[in-house]
């Protein structure tokens, strides 16, 4: 059963387009379901034009290992297999700050990806919009 909406994918990204407008950023937000398809993107004002492929690839990464993908970006320094895994994915998943996994109830729905600030600035920012979808399990 498909879980992550549109509608709470649009909360999410509200969530993080907020948080970007805050830290005065431009940012691209991609939700992807638990499936690593693509619900939506919504590209900023401004930004980059790669940050609508990174932004959805950081996505898939945090689903596929089901983690903030600031950790697996620690990981590069201590565990080579960490560099590979954009090159391996033939860029579907790029493990780089930036993105989390999706949890309403506790379950993992799908993950939210940044992109247009450094990579703890895109990390805030789709917390920001896990938050919100997190939040829409108590209402």
């Amino acid at each position: 059963m498909i879980e992550m909406t549109l509608t709470l994918a649009l909360q999410a990204a509200e969530a993080t387009r907020l948080k970007a407008a805050a830290l005065g950023l431009a940012m691209t937000v991609s939700v992807v379901d638990e499936a690593g398809r693509l619900v939506l993107t919504l590209r900023g004002d401004g930004t980059g034009f790669l940050t609508t492929d990174t932004s959805r690839a950081k996505a898939v990464a945090a689903l596929t290992f089901k983690r903030a993908t600031i950790e697996l970006a620690a990981l590069h320094a201590t565990q080579p297999f960490w560099s590979h895994v954009s090159a391996v994915s033939k860029g579907e998943a790029l493990p780089t700050g930036g993105a989390v996994p999706l949890l309403l109830g506790g379950r993992l729905i799908g993950a939210i990806g940044c992109g247009g600030g450094s990579p703890e600035q895109d990390h805030d920012c789709a917390q920001a919009g896990a938050a919100a979808v997190a939040a829409s399990a108590a209402r």
